[in-house]
Order: structure tokens, then sequence, then C-alpha cells
């Protein structure tokens, strides 16, 4: 969708950074009434531009106090070997995220664990032994920044 106003950006910045906002409160942040505020919101759903509502859990709250960014290139290519990991990793409840992606690695995963040596068994029993995975590179996260991004 490329028609958004600034309103729409404010809207949007502003679900950003609290999503439980209710239409009539954003309506009075953006200076808008409820029932515009709310067919702003359905609009913007309606084109994709807002995809689901989302709680953020604190990982180190609920004692996955390390995060680690992996970077996986698998060891043969082809469709059934992109099947293959994408449906193995699947079933691994540490890993957040997975994106295919093209570079030096196919597939960059986040994946969380309670402290290193969790963080270790998962990697030797899970990780490794995924279908397919051939080099693995670790990347600890030190501290993170959330941004709203390009709005």
């Amino acid at each position: 969708m490329t028609g958004l106003d600034e309103t729409d950006r404010a809207l949007l910045r502003a679900l950003v950074e609290d999503g439980r906002l209710s239409a009539g409160a954003l309506g009075r942040r953006l200076g808008l009434s409820q029932p515009a505020a709310w067919r702003r919101i359905r609009r913007l759903r309606d084109a994709g531009v807002l995809k689901g509502s989302r709680v953020e859990l604190d990982g180190p709250a609920l004692g996955f106090g390390v995060t680690v960014f992996l970077g996986v290139k698998l060891a043969t290519k082809g469709r059934a070997s992109h099947e293959d990991f994408e449906r193995a990793v699947r079933a691994i409840p540490e890993v957040q995220l997975v994106h295919h992606v093209l570079g030096r690695y196919d597939y960059r995963l986040r994946v969380v664990a309670r402290d290193l040596a969790d963080f270790e068994r998962v990697l030797r029993r899970r990780i490794m032994t995924l279908p397919g995975a051939g080099d693995i590179e670790a990347n600890v996260l030190l501290s993170e920044e959330r941004r709203p991004g390009p709005l």
C-alpha cells in the first residue's frame, strides 16, 4: 500500500509503540474521532499493512537470558532440502524466528536459551542435527534497541 498519509504513519507509529491502544485512544492522540480512527485501522488491516495483534514476551523475565542469532548454510541445495530443514526447525521451541535469506547463509535463526550452557545443548542436540544443516555461525546478542522502522 503506497497511499499512506502522515496521519496513517502517525497511527502506525502509535500502534508500534503500544499495540493495545483502542480506536478511541488513537483518535484522541491523532485528533480524529473514534469512528475515523477505526476506519483507518480497518483500511490498513484490509490492505495488509497491519498484520495480527501480538504480545511481546520478555525473555529474561521468563528465564531466557541468552539470545543468539545463527547463520545456517545448508550442506545440500534444492527444494526438498529447504522443505526438510524448514519443517524440522519449526519443531524447535527455542527458535523464535526463521528467515530464509540470500547471502553467505541460507537461513538466519533467532534462538533463545536460559544461559550459554542451555544454548550449547540446543545447538548440539537440535540445531546441528537439522536435516541439511552445514556451516553454522553464532552471534550472541549483547543488547537490543527497538525502533519503529521507516515510518
